[in-house]
């Protein structure tokens, strides 16, 4: 009879502020425009350096990172082209 060794796989957790940034990251497209933005932008940052922290395989979440923080910008230029059309179009029919 011979004994095997089973090589257990590692178990790696999520990073909350991974997802955390993903969920405001939608959140800005639902209920919160810039203010949730923000900590989706911010979250993310602190995910994407949390991970790179950590050992490789430690600590899972980049993508989810990544995503948050992309819905969340471009959230923000659009929120950005808005207020910018809406200035111009004020300026532009604005009566003497």
């Amino acid at each position: 009879m011979t004994s095997q060794t089973i090589d257990q796989p590692s178990l790696s957790s999520t990073s909350a502020y991974a997802v955390v940034s993903l969920i405001f990251g939608i959140l800005t497209w639902v209920a919160l425009p810039l203010a949730g933005a923000l900590v989706a932008i911010v979250c993310g940052r602190l995910a994407m350096r949390e991970i790179s922290r950590a050992a490789p395989g430690e600590i899972a979440g980049a993508s989810l990172a990544k995503i948050g923080m992309l819905l969340a910008r471009v959230q923000v230029v659009l929120c950005v082209c808005y207020v910018a059309a809406h200035m111009i179009m004020q300026l532009m029919f604005r009566h003497h």
